[in-house]
């Protein structure tokens, strides 16, 4: 897919996961596909999760087979149930359903230490008093072979002795660890020896105390995978060098029929970070608000700003599943918001930056209802009627004293036709002693009504309005891309000093009614906009999801 300022041409996205199921399908007639999503729930998930999300899910859902969600709780010392919780309402939200499939590693806590055990017995594994700064110097480097652990040759019986102790929680946390004897001259640095269990002393927020030791990630992921049946066990691409452990593991404990790993690029986006720790970091240095900033790229921050789980889905499927790393625009996850809301919001006036126009030769005291589409793409959505008066509200950036060539908007002299309404042409400009302009006066020609056939002339400007004596006032948050590419280091990403601009006087026509949490307009000739979580009937508050159209240049 190739995006160039505001042109995206379509191209078929791929998906090389599916060609393997297809395969795999082929080969095992009347078997069914089974995929789990495995987040570890030490922060909310972002973006790059919704892809792996689109993807496992919906490789279920096409081939009609199941999708476990499962929890990788093996460290809890970074875990909360605030995580877990936030996990499944992103995934229900996305429209994926796990039904009754939802597990934790924690679940096999006693079938892994139980493996474990069953490796020692075959030599396989051992107890290592070495720190964790010696296991790394010991380890060696990509162009020098590791050396031994002095523990390595430990026999069977001490080594099941002192792994049994380390349940017991008789040593400090550090003092030792469980790892798996390979080969410490393996050209895969994964198989050098990993460890397998640490010991950690810490409140787990499912098992309690109940457990003092804890299977490492590379130990619980194929063991979690094979107990439940998973038929594709699909990673982005930085566990690839961590596949051969995946087999060793699965193959050594005798597994029948074990899972596969298959790995794809993960998402990376334009102007976006794509790690949860240092989302978390944002977070926990008040930079933002909290993991649903609507700056975020959190799913739930997504959810917050407006985004819909039509777009995000739109947008995984559209960038397609490959073996290689790429860069994708932010431009196109936006493009996918504008598609899915062009034809399902209705479309409203609000002024954002409102100047005062008077309308001299209307009655005073005047008002009348006028007939507008809700959504000109659209006209199944019907119509809505809109207050009109002698004072109106439009924006300041539609009024100039002294335009520039094909400047079509309101001007000295000039007519411009307000949107449903009438021709207008500005007469004088009021300003304060500072020369700020405070009101504009025009008049208004009653024969141009819209709606009325009026054919007499033509103006080339049509400009949104509200009226003063029916405006809302709205605060209106306008948000710009979290991470900017720094002027001073070329590639570089730096965080966004004007992410956000607050309005807080902006001018809506009389919708009070409809400014529930969550409803999505269009901002006529604006943007796409949604309510936030803080607004209330009193004092709305409306987040921008996307401008029109894109506001920066794509290379």
């Amino acid at each position: 897919m190739k995006i160039n300022d505001n042109i995206i041409e379509e191209v078929k996205s791929s998906n090389f996961v599916e060609n393997i199921i297809e395969e795999y399908l082929e080969a095992n007639p009347g078997e069914k596909v089974h995929t789990r999503f495995p987040p570890e729930p030490n922060g909310y998930l972002h973006i790059g999760h919704a892809k792996s999300i689109c993807l496992n899910f919906g490789a279920a859902e096409k081939y009609k087979g199941m999708c476990n969600l499962r929890f990788d709780d093996t460290n809890p010392t970074k875990e909360d149930v605030e995580y877990v919780d936030s996990i499944k309402t992103d995934v229900k939200w996305l429209g994926f359903d796990w039904e009754d499939r939802m597990y934790y590693a924690s679940n096999y806590f006693e079938k892994i230490y139980d493996s474990a055990v069953q490796l020692i017995k075959k030599g396989k594994a051992y107890i290592c008093d070495l720190t964790a700064e010696e296991i790394r110097e010991y380890r060696g480097t990509l162009t020098i072979p590791g050396k031994e652990s002095p523990f390595r040759n430990r026999s069977i019986e001490e080594n099941l002795e002192l792994f049994q102790k380390m349940r017991n929680g008789e040593f400090e946390d550090g003092s030792k660890v469980l790892r798996a004897k390979i080969d410490m001259a393996s050209p895969n640095m994964n198989m050098r020896d990993p460890v397998l269990y640490r010991i950690a002393h810490a409140h787990h927020h499912k098992t309690g105390d109940e457990w003092c030791i804890y299977p490492m990630y590379d130990f619980a992921h194929p063991l979690s995978d094979a107990f439940e049946g998973i038929t594709h066990s699909v990673c982005t691409l930085e566990f690839e060098d961590h596949r051969p452990l995946y087999d060793w593991a699965l193959e050594e404990l005798g597994f029948e029929n074990p899972p596969h790993q298959y790995e794809f690029a993960r998402l990376n986006l334009t102007n976006t970070i794509m790690s949860k720790r240092h989302l978390k970091k944002l977070v926990d240095d008040g930079i933002v608000t909290g993991w649903d900033d609507a700056r975020m790229p959190t799913i739930s921050g997504l959810r917050r700003r407006g985004f819909t789980p039509e777009s995000i889905r739109d947008f995984c499927e559209r960038i397609g599943v490959a073996k290689a790393n790429s860069l994708v625009d932010v431009a196109l996850l936006e493009h996918c918001i504008r598609e899915d809301l062009k034809e399902k919001v209705p479309r409203v006036m609000a002024v954002l930056r409102p100047i005062k126009v008077i309308i001299t030769n209307y009655p005073e005291g005047k008002e009348e209802l006028l007939t507008i589409e809700n959504n000109s793409e659209n006209l199944d959505m019907g119509y809505r009627e809109v207050p009109f008066s002698r004072e109106l509200y439009i924006e300041e950036e539609d009024f100039m004293e002294n335009p520039p060539k094909k400047y079509f908007r309101l001007t000295p002299g000039k007519e411009v036709r307000l949107k449903g309404a009438y021709f207008i042409q500005c007469n004088d400009v009021i300003k304060d002693e500072n020369g700020k302009i405070v009101e504009i006066h025009c008049t208004y020609d009653p024969e141009t009504k819209s709606g009325t056939g009026f054919t007499g002339r033509k103006v080339k400007g049509t400009i949104h309005w509200v009226s003063a004596a029916n405006a809302m006032n709205a605060e209106v948050r306008l948000y710009d891309h979290l991470m900017i590419e720094d002027e001073n280091q070329e590639g570089e990403m730096i965080l966004n000093p004007n992410t956000i601009e607050v309005l807080p006087n902006v001018k809506i026509e009389p919708i009070k009614d409809e400014l529930l949490v969550g409803t999505k307009f269009q901002f006529l000739r604006t943007g796409f906009f949604s309510v936030d979580d803080d607004s209330t009937l009193d004092k709305p508050v409306i987040n921008r999801i996307v401008s029109l159209r894109s506001s920066f240049k794509i290379k």
